[in-house]
């Protein structure tokens, strides 16, 4: 691996303006293709095999009327009025009148018509059928159902909700914040405007080549709105840290006199063959999210993984060619006048800097870190065994907004129940069979603790599918929700057993408890084949047990702690404010897992950043506890700078008022902060130490038969010394070439 990597940087670096010009051609030709062709609609969440889909699916069979969106206006007339009074009917016919005129409606039903009048007669709803689902609709008509309120008749309040509102979450300036935060971080870790430029155009490039193609892919695979937010935000995070990684240790090499093609060609065979390792762990991660079965994480767990391996490839490949363009201007400015020997001196050999100093006292003060950081990562773990799941709904949604007002408005006039209303689908051969199935069904949903109603609903033009609509006590977020949703479906089994007929239960909320019990099912099958994978993966790299085990366990920390933070600020309230979260409440279901694929892809990176540097200088000579604190002085300040630039792109999603996308930035920006700033570079050394020769021991057996994979850089060929004096002539000279070389392509 190490071998085949250094000849690609030394190519790379000769042929710097035909590779750049191949990268800037394909990104150029994904522009242009994904404007002639437009990105593609995205899909909406189906959870194939639950109850809940299965009701879903016998609904647009059967009423493919009802299949599109649906809406609820929410009318609340002045205080001391009703909506039934004579005076007011107006009104509200009015305001159904203008709901069935809006684009992209098929009907809006009167509340006279359906009852829908609260008991103190001051609220109504207008329930508004769509021809196309939500995900299907325009802009231009979602903002005209949203504004409908706005020419309510002074004193009344008329609020739009439900369905058509369920927009794609906005992200525009938010990761810019990001990525500016990220160069200034890197402007701080080289001292040098073109090493921080470069290495950020080399990841813009990969991030807007994975992006480009992923939308492009949209228009042959079902993809939600979430799936390209999740692809932008870990294509920024890995493919800046991936060319930082590679870029310091190309730094280093020119520092001890290294000429600039050998430095770029033993950068990519040693950090290049870590970032590949490290990138096909994340790939492993996010790719294991195809064994829980459902589609939209699928499309997740793919899109982002291919982000990630465009980032991997570009490191390896994009950035050689530009670290020829740069020449050694890579360098601050006062190591470039100085020279190589000062240079040399730069990087600090002896260990008198901060990352040395970091990695003795991580050594020195073993124990108690261990027990300090297992302690301390325990305690914050606590509140996440209260973690609730659930879908999102109305009642997370920004304050002031016209789908929280609509809420809002419903759980006041008739209850918090009506937000999380309950659809019972019974279907049958007979229609004399499927009506004594709805007789039935209906009399054990109303004896049934916490069911507040039972109404008939529609029933198909053949008679053989019923709806019956059930509305719960409690909001759809609610506990005690999810209770009754599974009581009902258990009470009323014995009714579809004996009439042979098929009661399905559907809903938000019952979607919501179907899709955690499926994550809860496929949560043990998923971390076996993850982290599985990962440990083969981690053995033939480390030649060892004992580090993948504690890389592993390390890992655990980070993800109980973060879930801890995650519950205590989304679920609990505690400093809510902070994060801009006005509404606390359940988690949304897919979180866990999704985060589990990505914060232990993104750990093992650090661990093979850390453990890769101490595996080197271990096996070329040095004691254990020298190469642990070797391999935190080198690693350290590339590791915070890593650390830091992951955690200011994913904290800029934080800005963003989606409820998912915020919880998601912070949760991916705690996980970081934790794992690799306790995890990594406080228990990593200090365990590594306290075991000492004993981490690097390997059954003889194994080791015979495991095939050697060399990312230390053992068999690259030995450094001619007699290069060295040359290196900065002809570093000069390949910097002019490449100069002449990237003005001939721009101007080509």
């Amino acid at each position: 691996m190490a071998n085949l990597l250094y000849r690609i940087g030394r190519l790379g670096f000769r042929r710097r303006g035909v590779v750049a010009s191949v990268w800037l051609v394909l990104l150029g030709a994904l522009v242009a293709t994904v404007v002639s062709v437009g990105t593609a609609p995205t899909a909406g969440v189906a959870i194939p095999g639950t109850e809940s889909q299965r009701a879903l699916d016998s609904l647009a069979r059967e009423f493919p009327q009802a299949s599109g969106a649906a809406g609820t206006v929410v009318v609340r007339a002045p205080e001391g009025q009703s909506v039934a009074d004579e005076a007011n009917q107006p009104t509200v016919a009015g305001i159904v009148a203008r709901a069935a005129k809006l684009p992209g409606v098929v009907g809006a039903v009167s509340p006279y018509d359906s009852k829908a009048i609260s008991q103190d007669g001051r609220y109504a709803l207008v329930t508004v059928q769509f021809k196309e689902t939500s995900d299907a609709l325009t802009p231009e008509q979602r903002t005209a159902y949203e504004e409908l309120g706005e020419s309510a008749p002074a004193g009344w309040t008329v609020a739009a909700g439900g369905e058509p509102l369920m927009t794609e979450p906005e992200v525009g300036s938010t990761e810019a914040i990001g990525v500016a935060v990220a160069l200034v971080v890197l402007l701080m870790t080289f001292g040098s405007l073109v090493a921080a430029g470069m290495t950020m155009v080399n990841a813009l490039i990969g991030v807007g080549v994975g992006l480009l193609g992923l939308l492009l892919a949209g228009h042959l695979f079902e993809m939600t709105s979430v799936t390209p937010v999740l692809a932008l935000m870990l294509g920024l995070a890995v493919g800046i840290d991936y060319s930082l990684f590679i870029t310091s240790r190309y730094r280093h090499n020119l520092a001890t006199g290294l000429g600039r093609e050998e430095a770029a060609g033993r950068a990519i065979g040693t950090a290049g063959s870590a970032v590949v390792f490290a990138g096909l762990t994340v790939v492993i991660a996010l790719a294991g999210l195809s064994v829980v079965g459902i589609p939209f994480l699928t499309a997740m767990g793919l899109a982002a993984a291919g982000t990630v391996a465009v980032a991997v490839l570009v490191a390896i490949t994009l950035l050689p060619a530009l670290l020829g363009f740069a020449g050694d201007r890579v360098l601050p400015r006062s190591q470039r006048r100085a020279g190589a020997a000062s240079a040399t001196s730069a990087t600090d050999p002896d260990g008198a800097g901060r990352g040395f100093g970091w990695g003795r006292a991580m050594v020195r003060l073993r124990i108690p870190v261990i027990l300090g950081g297992i302690v301390l990562l325990g305690a914050v773990a606590l509140p996440a065994a209260d973690m609730r799941l659930a879908l999102p709904d109305d009642g997370t949604a920004p304050v002031g907004t016209s789908k929280r007002v609509a809420y809002d408005l419903i759980a006041e006039g008739f209850g918090p129940g009506f937000n999380g209303r309950l659809v019972m689908v019974v279907h049958g051969d007979d229609p004399a069979t499927v009506q004594r199935a709805v007789t039935e069904a209906s009399a054990v949903m109303a004896r049934t603790k916490d069911v507040v109603a039972v109404a008939p609903g529609g029933v198909s033009a053949d008679g053989r599918t019923a709806l019956v609509a059930v509305i719960p006590a409690s909001g759809p977020s609610d506990a005690a929700t999810f209770d009754l949703v599974r009581d009902l479906r258990e009470g009323v089994a014995p009714t579809a057993d004996t009439t042979g007929t098929d009661i399905a239960l559907t809903g938000a909320t019952a979607a919501g408890v179907d899709v955690s019990d499926k994550l809860s099912d496929a949560l043990p099958v998923y971390l076996l084949v993850v982290v599985g994978l990962s440990f083969v993966l981690l053995t033939l790299v480390f030649r060892s047990l004992l580090v993948p085990l504690k890389a592993t366990a390390g890992f655990l920390l980070t993800v109980g702690a973060t879930f801890g933070a995650t519950v205590a600020i989304f679920q609990w309230g505690w400093l809510a404010d902070l994060v801009g979260l006005q509404t606390p409440g359940p988690l949304v279901s897919f979180l866990p897992i999704l985060l589990i694929g990505i914060l232990f892809g993104l750990a093992m990176d650090y661990e093979v950043f850390l453990v890769s540097r101490m595996r080197e200088d271990f096996v070329h000579g040095q004691g254990a506890r020298a190469a642990v604190v070797s391999g935190v002085g080198h690693g350290a300040r590339v590791v915070v700078a890593a650390a830091l630039i992951m955690i200011s792109v994913f904290a800029g999603f934080m800005l963003v008022d989606d409820p998912i996308i915020k919880s998601m930035g912070f949760a991916l920006a705690f996980g970081v902060l934790v794992d690799a700033f306790v995890v990594r570079l406080s228990l990593v050394p200090a365990i590594m130490s306290f075991l000492g020769d004993a981490a690097w021991w390997l059954p003889r057996w194994l080791d015979r038969v495991l095939p050697r994979v060399d990312i230390e850089g053992e068999t690259l060929p030995p450094v001619d010394t007699t290069a060295r004096g040359a290196g900065s002539a002809a570093g000069a000279d390949a910097g002019r070439t490449g100069s002449r070389e990237l003005a001939d392509a721009v101007e080509g």
